[in-house]
């Protein structure tokens, strides 16, 4: 680092100083730093701050950015040449002030065309990594559509690469959908906008897909008013009794200790009966307290009143009139009538997973599911029912036609 900083790269690649001209002649042929030192993700470089300001006369865009944070820089291996981001930068006190450290991040390598010296058959990772020493040179508009070029692969265009107009920035759909993944950023970054721009291409790209996104503040609504169906708490009507075991304990269950197994234990009593008095549950011969089947709540609070009512019982009354006093409560609530409504026991799974999961899409491919009005105490119950099904319909159905649903949840660290 302090070699570095006692002899610019420019001078000690080139000997004495080129005229301007040919400084912005080959500015992209001429090394603007060294590699310091190797880590496996990435690397810190020190940069000559002179040919950082050579390069930010130059006509490419790409190369006046050279160095600066965001930008890409290439590093020349045995073979090819391999492409980092630059993540941040401080200056190196230490000798003359004309040194910038900076830490890189690795995108990937490509190979080096002989006659040329462009990239070619640039790809993500890298298997050569350069050596302390290894020359860092400014990544032209030429190398950055290379890297960035279409492999014939399914994709949608998110906008063009900065500071480039012209440089497509896509997206490989299967890819992308095919695993885990997250916006990230503060308060302010465009986190929202960048999703409503993704889905809005998948749409386009698949109209007849389907898409469930949970919104917890009701700011998808206008922006998927045209290619989205809008759900909340007038118009959701989630039944109740998709509502697993545990699910159920969230919901009436309000004690703790050995007075919540207790009351688990009474639930679970009660809302087997209830399930079982189905015709469904009859034919199906042997059902669970998780089982998918619909119940009246009058049946389990009936349940209640009879089992409190028992002589032999095994406790006292008061854990069941807890249970049935709080069921009754969520009847009689309007902010619970999306879900605790009498009307919806006669709804089927098959209605909901249809109207929920867009099947079909009728030309809206998109469910916006604002939560914004559901109670606060009830807000991650309901969207754990929703992320559920999504789970369950994909491992129950994948011996069937193949139907991938995209779960999108907004303020997912809530």
């Amino acid at each position: 680092m302090s070699d570095m900083s006692q002899a610019p790269v420019s001078n000690a690649h080139h000997g004495a100083d080129p005229a301007p001209s040919e400084m912005l002649e080959d500015n992209a042929t001429r090394p603007i730093g060294m590699v310091l030192e190797i880590a496996g993700s990435g690397s810190q470089i020190a940069l000559d701050m002179l040919r950082l300001n050579q390069c930010s006369e130059d006509d490419d865009p790409s190369v006046a950015l050279a160095g600066q944070v965001g930008s890409q820089v290439k590093i020349r291996t045995k073979d090819g040449w391999l492409l980092a981001s630059v993540r941040n930068q401080r200056q190196d006190r230490r000798g003359d002030g004309n040194t910038v450290v900076a830490n890189i991040d690795f995108m990937g390598e490509g190979l080096e065309e002989k006659l040329t010296g462009k990239i070619h058959g640039f790809r993500r990772g890298v298997t050569r990594y350069p050596i302390p020493g290894a020359l860092i040179f400014p990544a032209t508009t030429d190398d950055l559509r290379q890297i960035y070029a279409s492999d014939g692969r399914s994709s949608i265009q998110i906008g063009t690469v900065y500071p480039n107009r012209d440089i497509r920035a896509g997206i490989y759909i299967d890819a992308m959908l095919g695993k885990h993944f997250a916006l990230l950023g503060s308060t302010g970054t465009g986190k929202s906008t960048s999703a409503a721009l993704i889905l809005h291409r998948i749409c386009q790209a698949a109209p007849q897909g389907h898409i469930v996104m949970v919104n917890p503040q009701s700011e998808y609504s206008a922006a998927f008013r045209n290619t989205g169906q809008i759900y909340d708490v007038s118009n959701l009507q989630m039944p109740y009794w998709l509502l697993n075991f545990e699910e159920h304990c969230e919901v009436p269950l309000r004690s703790s200790g050995n007075d919540l197994q207790e009351d688990k234990g009474i639930l679970a009593k009660c809302l087997l009966h209830a399930r079982s008095k189905n015709r469904m549950a009859q034919q199906m011969g042997k059902i669970t307290v998780d089982s998918p089947i619909p119940y009246l709540l009058s049946d389990l609070t009936n349940m209640l009143q009879d089992e409190m009512g028992k002589l032999d019982k095994a406790t006292t009354s008061a854990p069941y009139m807890r249970i049935k006093t709080k069921i009754d409560e969520l009847k009689a609530d309007p902010r619970y009538q999306f879900m605790f409504s009498g009307m919806l026991v006669g709804d089927t799974m098959a209605d909901f997973i249809s109207k929920v999961f867009r099947m079909p899409g009728d030309g809206k491919p998109i469910s916006i599911i604002d939560v914004s009005g559901v109670p606060s105490d009830f807000t991650s119950t309901a969207v754990a029912v929703l992320s559920r099904m999504v789970f369950d319909f994909a491992i129950w159905g994948r011996h069937e036609k193949t139907r991938p649903v995209l779960l999108v949840c907004e303020e997912a660290h809530r």
